[in-house]
């Protein structure tokens, strides 16, 4: 039988069986490093055929929990546990006592937080990020490229991109390490002060690069954000832009029911 029939509709047996993998996975039947039975043998388990296992598999590796190597099957991952990501990580409060926000939140969590910096350097502004910035495409802005890991796995890359005109006088920013409270600090130290943080979320499923770098599996979700940091003059003084992957985040937002 290929469906079966459950509150009315027909749910696909490749279905059923991903969603009982994907409970024996979170339920630590099958425990990280663990390997997923093979296809002959989810073949024999369940009495159905090989495309409908392959079908399966599909739908597990989409949960991210498990990863492919070639020659050796899918392998149940060793992730880290949710880290929730909550509107007043941006606090000044955080900034004020030396903790960047990333950091502040996996401390909260009880994680072992690592930043790992790719690149810093000028580059041309790209049209996406000239636009939310205000300037010209091709116009010179401050990059900086990030990778960050949770309990040694990693679950986000971040770029910023800031005004040449902004950065040019704070050398703090051109450094690996710009200090206790990150940019954020150093910008707010240099007069621009911040009013509003705001982000734009998009889910969708990882490239062939993302994955690679994320370590996840292919065609796994990820949540692509991208954040204007505005000044109380109006001006945005950075653009980040973050992916994440999708099954190591929870987002938090307290929104106001006032005007």
């Amino acid at each position: 039988m290929g469906t079966a029939v459950g509150g009315g509709r027909a749910v696909p047996r490749y279905v059923q069986i991903a969603d009982e993998i994907v409970q024996q996975i979170r339920a630590g039947v099958l425990g990280a490093g663990d390997m997923v039975p093979s296809e002959s043998e989810l073949v024999d388990r369940y009495g159905v055929s090989g495309g409908t296992i392959r079908k399966a598999m599909v739908e597990v590796r989409a949960s991210g929990l498990v990863e492919t190597r070639h020659g050796k099957g899918s392998i149940v991952k060793a992730r880290p546990p949710v880290r929730h990501r909550s509107s007043d990580r941006f606090r000044r409060t955080h900034r004020q006592e030396g903790r960047a926000a990333y950091l502040a939140e996996s401390a909260q969590s009880g994680a072992e937080a690592k930043v790992s910096v790719l690149f810093i350097g000028p580059m041309e502004a790209p049209e996406d990020i000239a636009g939310r910035l205000g300037v010209e495409v091709g116009t010179q802005v401050l990059a900086r490229r990030r990778l960050y890991f949770r309990n040694g796995t990693p679950v986000e890359t971040a770029s910023s991109y800031l005004p040449w005109d902004v950065v040019k006088d704070i050398p703090e920013l051109f450094a690996e390490n710009p200090g206790g409270g990150g940019i954020y600090a150093r910008l707010e130290e240099h007069g621009h002060v911040f009013a509003e943080f705001v982000e734009t979320l998009q889910a969708r499923p990882a490239s062939k690069a993302e994955t690679s770098e994320l370590a996840l599996s292919p065609g796994a979700p990820v949540v692509h954000l991208v954040r204007d940091a505005v000044t109380e003059a109006g001006r945005v003084v950075e653009v980040c832009d973050t992916l994440m992957a999708a099954d190591q985040f929870v987002f938090e937002y307290r929104i106001p029911a006032r005007d």
